[in-house]
């Protein structure tokens, strides 16, 4: 899942980096169907969701005042290319991945694995009274996978900055994002 995650990912990056646009709306008009016949073993959900990793990255890349590839840096210049390497985390949302009575149920591209994911009554408590911003998998150093779960602070909106890590608000990339540059 996360190699076709990234094949995903790299073949939509031209496609930012010809249209010069990351939004996500308008990524998904451009893209989606092409994708899903590119890609028809993997859901349409994903796709989705692999849309929304290229926008998010892309506006760390070209929208960070710290970022050397900030669109007004390269005006009159073709913006780089973004790579995602195989080691890119795979995004999963609501469609994807479903908690209920301490069960857990993740797409795979073999269809839905289920398992059991005891929670304390508090940390159940969030899926219930916060709204999910984001569940990511990604391959710890270890080579094991874990989940990480990320809940929208109370009374607050999904908006740019605040969703991204801290070391993306801060301009710095993840090891499993390259940038080419075209000379």
């Amino acid at each position: 899942l996360q190699q076709a995650f990234a094949l995903l990912c790299n073949a939509l990056a031209p496609l930012v980096q010809q249209n010069r646009n990351w939004n996500r709306v308008t990524l998904h008009h451009l893209a989606y169907h092409s994708l899903r016949q590119q890609f028809p073993a993997i859901g349409s959900q994903m796709v989705c969701n692999a849309i929304y990793a290229v926008s998010r990255t892309s506006r760390v890349v070209f929208q960070h005042p710290k970022s050397p590839f900030h669109v007004s840096r390269m005006v009159g210049k073709p913006l780089p290319l973004i790579h995602f390497a195989d080691t890119n985390p795979v995004y999963f949302d609501r469609h994807t991945l479903s908690l209920k009575a301490g069960m857990l149920s993740l797409y795979t591209l073999d269809g839905r694995m289920r398992m059991k994911l005891p929670l304390k009554l508090a940390d159940e408590s969030l899926f219930h009274e916060r709204k999910l911003r984001e569940v990511v998998l990604s391959r710890r150093k270890d080579d094991k996978f874990e989940l990480l779960f990320s809940f929208m602070p109370p009374d607050e909106d999904d908006t740019d900055e605040r969703a991204l890590p801290s070391a993306q608000q801060i301009g710095q990339l993840p090891d499993y994002v390259k940038v080419k540059v075209e000379s």
